[in-house]
């Protein structure tokens, strides 16, 4: 476990010491205070003319899933490709790390980093529970701060199982995004036109634990196996490849 924390730790800090990060961050912040502040311009419209439901932060958390289908892989595309294109990953694997403990580092590294961002947007309900009366309902705003870290968590463990499988990190984006857009979008398609069996294929999306259970404050057991058992593949997927490489 010791490992595993410094090296999260290493990638935490390297994050930060890059462009990137805080590209992603103002990709996320940016889009998501646009939108807060139209849900609370249209709220005090609606109030004005006669009264309107209270505003709560279900959209926005919808938002920043969303836009992690398209960020999670600028995130992750780097973390193990480019350590086998510059030739690090060969000297990781002479050190006394084991496999399992390099991936899951890396993947907690990025879990940190949106962790901290997810942080950042609490100001948004904090924000809205002050124009509410008595308060909005915050077991509804943690029950989708849950699907929000379980989503993230899924995303960027497959992020960084894909990423161990290439050496070019544009690759790994495009396959990661590719992977996700059909998750998100895709599969659960054509449940709607299957006489039988759409609701597995509804049950495999990516979407629809969240956007339908956990965004509203459902959080069932099914939802929550889903989502590890994701993190779990994305994390079995990149000590495999890293296990090949090492056998290579």
């Amino acid at each position: 476990m010791k490992t595993i924390w410094t090296i999260a730790k290493r990638e935490y800090d390297n994050y930060f010491n890059s462009p990137l990060a805080y590209v992603i961050a103002f990709a996320i912040l940016l889009p998501m205070g646009i939108y807060f502040a139209l849900i609370m311009w249209f709220s005090a419209q609606q109030a004005f003319y006669g009264g309107a439901p209270a505003p709560d932060s279900t959209p926005l958390n919808w938002l920043f899933a969303f836009l992690m289908i398209f960020l999670s892989p600028a995130l992750t595309m780097r973390l193990l490709s480019d350590e086998a294109r510059m030739g690090t990953l060969e000297l990781l694997l002479t050190s006394p790390v084991r496999d399992f403990e390099l991936v899951a580092g890396k993947w907690l590294g990025a879990m940190m980093f949106i962790f901290s961002i997810l942080l950042m947007t609490l100001i948004y309900p904090i924000i809205m529970n002050n124009f509410v009366t008595p308060g909005i309902d915050w077991i509804l705003v943690l029950s989708s701060y849950i699907g929000l870290v379980l989503v993230c968590s899924a995303m960027l463990a497959l992020g960084v199982g894909i990423s161990a499988i290439f050496t070019n990190q544009f690759a790994a984006f495009f396959v990661t995004l590719g992977l996700f857009f059909f998750l998100w979008f895709m599969i659960g398609l054509p449940a709607g036109y299957l006489p039988e069996g759409g609701g597995i294929l509804n049950y495999l999306s990516l979407s629809t634990h969240f956007s339908e259970n956990m965004n509203f404050g459902s959080i069932q057991l099914g939802d929550i196996a889903y989502y590890l058992s994701l993190t779990a593949l994305g994390l079995f997927t990149g000590t495999t490849a890293i296990e090949i490489r090492r056998w290579r």
